[in-house]
């Protein structure tokens, strides 16, 4: 399975500060927002991952993950030159992806609980997988539409009427078929590749699974002002509370195997001082008791 945070955008709703950088770079609590999204794929074991974004906020991703190695991941680079849909990141992703499965992330999507979900859909490995999450405002996103049995029937983008309250997050999983799939799309009116229109062309065919997100799981969009303070003031939160931290990636990379020991130990010496380093060196030294 490879992994693609698409990580691009006009970020027009960040005005002015994306005059400046890509609102994936803004700062949630203490790291930046990309790696929240970046965390959710590690989690699932994914360590081929492909970052997609503009000419501009590419270089300042190479400076944060250079080629991933450090962290016992493959991260590679593509770049999309104006934002001509989410649909767009398997063809431009179509030589990483190779034959392989792949699960898509938006840049600005944060999961914070326990990933059953995302595993169960991990381990199908056939069709699409998409989630639902119940929401107040489904006028506002992808909604899912289910029949008596709980079967999903149909997606519609941002309905004047929504026919439930389950939205679908920034977060999809999909078999090979999905590269040919973006080939053959038609651009919708706003002249984009609709991620939409890819999970419907799956379920016309009988191969869309949606996985219910329990309560107990956040999702968090941050596509606002707003919502970037929230998820700041969430997440400071919880590590205050708990003294651990949420989306480290070092420790995750520990955690999953990613890299050893001697590894996680080169990574912290590389680092300046800080409490990001003295974490991740208390980690080291109760691992090593």
């Amino acid at each position: 399975m490879k992994g693609i945070i698409l990580a691009g955008g006009a970020g027009s709703r960040m005005y002015p500060i994306s005059q400046l950088y890509s609102k994936q770079l803004t700062l949630i609590y203490d790291k930046p927002l990309i790696y929240y999204p970046l965390s959710i794929l590690m989690l699932g074991g994914i360590k081929d991952i492909l970052i997609i974004s503009n000419e501009e906020t590419i270089p300042f991703y190479k400076k944060l993950f250079n080629d991933g190695k450090h962290l016992g991941l493959n991260i590679e680079y593509a770049l999309q030159s104006a934002p001509n849909g989410i649909a767009e990141s398997f063809i431009l992703g179509d030589k990483f992806i190779g034959n392989d499965g792949v699960t898509l992330i938006l840049g600005d999507n944060i999961f914070y609980g326990k990933l059953d979900f995302f595993h169960r859909a991990l381990e199908r490995n056939t069709g699409a997988t998409v989630f639902g999450y119940r929401v107040t405002d489904p006028e506002r996103y992808g909604i899912v539409e289910f029949d008596e049995k709980g079967k999903a029937i149909s997606i519609e983008e941002k309905p004047s009427k929504p026919k439930s309250d389950f939205a679908v997050p920034g977060l999809y999983v999909y078999d090979n078929k999905v590269v040919d799939i973006s080939k053959n799309l038609e651009p919708s009116p706003r002249g984009e590749l609709e991620i939409t229109d890819v999970n419907n062309v799956y379920l016309k065919q009988g191969e869309l699974n949606v996985e219910k997100i329990s309560r107990g799981v956040a999702w968090l969009d941050t596509g606002t002002p707003e919502s970037l303070l929230q998820a700041s003031n969430f997440f400071g939160a919880i590590e205050d509370r708990q003294g651990l931290k949420v989306a480290c990636l070092e420790e995750i990379s520990l955690h999953m195997g990613f890299i050893d020991i001697n590894g996680f130990d080169k990574v912290i010496t590389n680092m300046p001082k800080c409490a990001y380093r003295e974490y991740l060196s208390k980690i080291l030294t109760d691992r090593k008791r």
